[in-house]
């Protein structure tokens, strides 16, 4: 006779716990090495230099730009997906689900081709005297386009889950679309919104890929912290010392957001 705890494990071969840990141990002993790297006596100067509270400071200035630019337009996006039709909304989430898969070099080229000199918008925009790559708005838009997907197929994943149920009731007694989607639909959604807002702030602050072709790296106007990381690394900008304690702040970052994200997540408390 099985015991119910032995079955509620399932039957995983034992074997497999090998190739299992070495995975575990590939994502963990490195960043283990990184923590080990930190100079605890001197991280304090090192975070605080005026390099690194610049790219600090520029990081989390444009990293809550992108968040909002990714409410205001997420939001409405994720609405009309999780309302749409089967086909319809699976076209959507594709296009949407495409910057995730993409790497974040080549959305730092179509950035270019679309606002730079002799692209799409560029001539246009020049015209009125406004030029957007190599600037700080050209980091928002950068870090909202790899980051907006995180929001979108959150929030459209916990508004599919929640139905329209309650949204017809709501109806029934008279109310209407605006008192509809405040009162009803966006708070039936909330873990959702949460999550994918705070995985949208992580995801915009860790941008670099497409930042850096799109934005370039001016110290106090383009260098986010992801760029003196590298930066440093290459021999210029902050010190190494200040690089390894700005990659221990990311760390600790992505730490924070994965346990808000858990909290928020529906369900969680309740499973064991």
């Amino acid at each position: 006779m099985i015991s119910g705890r032995r079955g509620d494990r399932g039957f995983v071969p034992q074997i497999l716990l090998v190739p299992a840990v070495l995975a575990l141990a590939l994502l963990v002993v490195p960043l283990a090495a990184l923590v080990g790297r930190v100079e605890w006596a001197t991280l304090w100067r090192d975070v605080t230099s005026p390099d690194a509270l610049s790219a600090l400071g520029l990081s989390l200035l444009t990293g809550l730009s992108a968040t909002v630019v990714c409410l205001l337009l997420g939001v409405p996006l994720a609405l009309a997906i999780a309302r749409a039709g089967a086909r319809t909304a699976a076209v959507l989430r594709a296009a949407v689900t495409v910057p995730l898969v993409l790497p974040p070099m080549v959305g730092g080229v179509a950035l270019l081709f679309l606002f730079g000199r002799t692209g799409w918008l560029g001539p246009a925009l020049a015209e009125i005297g406004i030029r957007v790559p190599f600037t700080t708005a050209a980091v928002v838009l950068a870090q909202t386009f790899v980051a907006l997907p995180f929001l979108v197929l959150a929030l459209e994943g916990a508004l599919r889950t929640t139905g329209v149920g309650y949204e017809q009731a709501a109806a029934a007694l008279g109310a209407g679309r605006w008192r509809i989607l405040w009162r009803v639909t966006l708070p039936l959604a909330t873990p959702g919104l949460i999550a994918g807002t705070v995985l949208c702030f992580a995801r915009a602050v860790g941008e670099f890929g497409a930042t850096a072709l799109f934005a370039g790296n001016a110290p106090g106007v383009t260098q986010t912290m992801p760029l003196a990381i590298y930066t440093a690394f290459n021999g210029a900008g902050v010190s190494q010392g200040t690089a390894v304690g700005l990659s221990l702040l990311l760390l600790i970052t992505a730490v924070a957001v994965l346990l808000l994200v858990r909290a928020w997540r529906p369900g969680v408390a309740g499973v064991r």
